[in-house]
């Protein structure tokens, strides 16, 4: 590491100059642009070191996943967030073009080399933590809605197909809907929201002070719902509010992660007005960009707002009592210390731990878990004729269902009438 930090500050010396702003416009010195890109490639390889490698066998592992999932339950395809996208295509080049701006001031001389190396340290540290907790987290729902349709379980929703983890956009009609809806034959519905919940669109500042709780609300890794549920937001008295979930999961990857500290803002955080909202982004637009637009006056730094300090595994249980749901199950990469593991069970959390990315195994021991916040939204007496149906081995998607029995009536009309006249004197 030491050598690889020496290299960097030599190259990064050498580039200081060899940009400067003419006419409003970037001019490089001859061979500068390559040697920025190679100072980038050389900055990853240092701070990542061997992540590198395992960022790309996670990346395989998920991929696995999503075109198993994608099989069992015919799933046209899986669309995941952008950033990700790009992570899972080529880490070293996503973590690369995390450093672009960085490289750029830095040979304006706008900051010093102990800045560039100090900013690309936490920004390529903070992505690839970041992606690889997405993966971690995405695999384990991959595996999941996989080992449920391995036992019968098969998609209703979203309707076209797609299973949508990117949730950008989706959501400025004012409501969240489910990642993915599940049927099991004879259990009925599962419903499943990954990273939620989320802002909803709004339009002044009295939208945004109605939909204010959804920007600070505590946001779980998966939330459950028994039965049909495609849109978890709830309107009381005209306020927006989270249906109380029937099962939340949060997954754990990092193999210290219960020694961990988080900052909450949650409600301590100051509704904003669409205003200052708005002046907000343009304070942040004007410090990136502001140098290079001409502009010379910033408005004046928003000062931090309060937080709570919390460790990780606490924050499981204030999950339990903010949401307050049927059953949390808390997925951990590393087995968890006897001592937190008790406190966590305790407050009513199930532990499912050792769950290694790939090991489709201990995953199926959360399925067991979730098969049970299967249910609603149905028919009993339908629900029964595929219950026997799957007793035989015979998966009956609800539309398949219908048809048959329609043809299956129309053989046996009379009787049909016989059985509706019976129903009608009850």
């Amino acid at each position: 590491m030491e050598k690889g930090l020496e290299e960097l500050r030599s190259s990064a010396t050498g580039l200081v100059g060899s940009v400067r702003k003419y006419k409003g416009s970037l001019v490089f010195k001859s061979g500068a642009e390559e040697r920025l890109e190679k100072l980038r490639d050389d900055t990853v390889r240092v701070f990542a070191g061997d992540k590198l490698w395992e960022a790309r066998r996670w990346a395989e592992v998920l991929a696995s996943e999503t075109s198993r999932v994608e099989g069992l339950l015919g799933a046209k395809g899986v669309i995941f967030p952008k950033e990700l996208r790009s992570f899972l295509t080529d880490p070293a080049h996503h973590l690369s073009k995390k450093l672009f701006q960085y490289s750029i001031d830095l040979a304006r001389g706008k900051i010093s080399v102990e800045e560039y190396i100090a900013k690309a340290r936490s920004a390529v540290i903070t992505s690839l933590r970041t992606n690889m907790r997405s993966i971690y987290q995405y695999w384990v729902f991959m595996a999941l809605a996989a080992s449920l349709a391995e036992r019968g379980a098969y998609m209703v929703y979203p309707e076209h197909g797609y299973i949508h983890i990117e949730r950008s956009g989706r959501q400025r009609g004012g409501s969240i809907p489910a990642n993915l809806v599940l049927r099991m034959p004879g259990r009925g519905y599962a419903s499943f929201y990954l990273e939620a919940p989320r802002p909803v669109g709004w339009g002044d500042s009295r939208d945004l002070r109605r939909v204010w709780s959804l920007y600070v609300s505590l946001r779980p890794d998966m939330i459950v719902y028994k039965g049909m549920v495609v849109d978890m937001v709830e309107y009381v008295g005209g306020e927006p509010r989270i249906k109380r979930p029937n099962l939340i999961v949060e997954c754990k990857e990092l193999s210290d992660w219960y020694e961990r500290t988080r900052y909450l803002k949650g409600s301590l955080a100051k509704p904003l007005s669409a205003e200052e909202w708005y002046s907000r982004w343009w304070t942040g637009l004007v410090e990136g960009l502001g140098d290079i637009l001409g502009v010379e006056e910033v408005v004046e730094a928003i000062k931090e707002e309060k937080a709570l300090k919390v460790k990780e595994y606490q924050l499981v249980g204030i999950y339990m009592e903010v949401y307050k749901p049927d059953k949390l199950v808390l997925v951990s990469r590393v087995k968890v210390p006897g001592g937190i593991r008790r406190e966590l069970e305790s407050k009513g959390v199930d532990v499912v731990d050792g769950v290694e990315i790939g090991d489709r195994g201990r995953v199926g021991e959360l399925a067991s878990i979730v098969e049970e916040f299967f249910g609603g939204g149905s028919d009993w007496g339908l629900e029964a004729v595929e219950a026997l149906l799957a007793s035989r081995g015979v998966k009956a998607e609800r539309d398949r269902l219908a048809r048959a029995l329609a043809r299956l009536a129309a053989r046996h009309f009379d009787e049909l009438i016989e059985l509706m006249r019976g129903e009608a004197e009850t």
